[in-house]
């Protein structure tokens, strides 16, 4: 089909400051394109991911979906994420999308339906129900520890935190050893791996960061809604965090993501500020 302008924004997520959390490039009208279009223009973005807003589908539209978005990262699609999901309603709403019930978002995805909620200025998300929860075995255990390059004594917890993508979770015992990580691509080649330990500053609880396949090798992801949602599933249920808490994410990328996360109604709930960046057209 003929190229267009489309309506897009870049968002960057996790933060109410410019260019201090993760970015993300959102099309606000994804109809009509391929699959492999929206692929091509993930790569060209240079970003982790990109998602493109569509209508609901009948059976979306008929449990209460405001939009449908598909997530694409460079080489994959991924069924949910976090930060797209929080960047994309960020720029929805902002373009001037009219939720169907006031102050409640329903996103369509990969994973089915995630409810989103205002929180003051910021936006929460639902988290997804994990794929798959308990501990790693031991053989993957020791795996992440040589490729995170500490003893298998360092890690101090460890659990699946499968919420879609399959992160594997660790927790250290130490922060600056999280900060110090330089992981080898090669050993851990294929994992979605989460690092976890806890802060203790003044209201942050926990230092996290996040590693994933790319096109180079691993990837380190600047801050992670989905690795966050899969990580506070595990920690609150394992008595490791309190119900309600901030992650910090990115200081070893010089970003300071923060991540807000509350357990109520039965729902872990995660949120984060956003910031448009980039306001205008895409040609696609």
């Amino acid at each position: 089909m003929p190229l267009r302008q489309r309506p897009f924004k870049q968002v960057d997520v996790f933060t109410a400051d410019a260019y201090r959390g993760n970015p993300l490039a959102v099309v606000l009208d994804g109809t009509g394109l391929t699959t492999e279009a929206m692929q091509h223009f993930t790569h060209w973005t240079n970003l982790s991911e990109a998602t493109f807003v569509l209508p609901p589908t009948a059976e979306g539209r008929a449990a209460g979906a405001d939009y449908r978005v598909r997530i694409l990262c460079p080489g994959r699609e991924l069924p949910f994420a976090g930060h797209p999901t929080l960047g994309t309603c960020h720029a929805w709403l902002e373009a001037g999308g009219q939720p169907h019930q006031d102050g409640v978002v329903v996103q369509e995805c990969g994973v089915g339906l995630v409810t989103l909620r205002r929180e003051g200025a910021r936006l929460a998300f639902a988290a997804p129900p994990l794929c798959r929860s308990g501990p790693l075995d031991e053989t993957d255990v020791q795996r992440i520890a040589q490729g995170l390059g500490v003893a298998r004594s360092d890690i101090a917890a460890h659990a699946w935190c499968d919420n879609g993508p399959q992160w594997r979770g660790v927790m250290l015992r130490d922060t600056q050893q999280v900060l110090a990580l330089r992981p080898d691509a090669a050993l851990l080649a294929g994992l979605d791996v989460g690092v976890v330990a806890p802060l203790g500053a003044e209201g942050i609880a926990f230092e996290v960061r996040a590693f994933f396949p790319g096109n180079n090798g691993l990837t380190e992801d600047p801050v992670t809604g989905s690795l966050n949602a899969a990580l506070a599933q595990w920690l609150i249920g394992a008595g490791l965090a309190p119900a309600r808490y901030v992650a910090r994410q990115g200081t070893a990328l010089q970003r300071a993501g923060l991540v807000h996360v509350a357990q109520e109604d039965g729902h872990i709930w995660v949120g984060g500020s956003s910031v448009t960046c980039i306001d205008g057209t895409v040609l696609l």
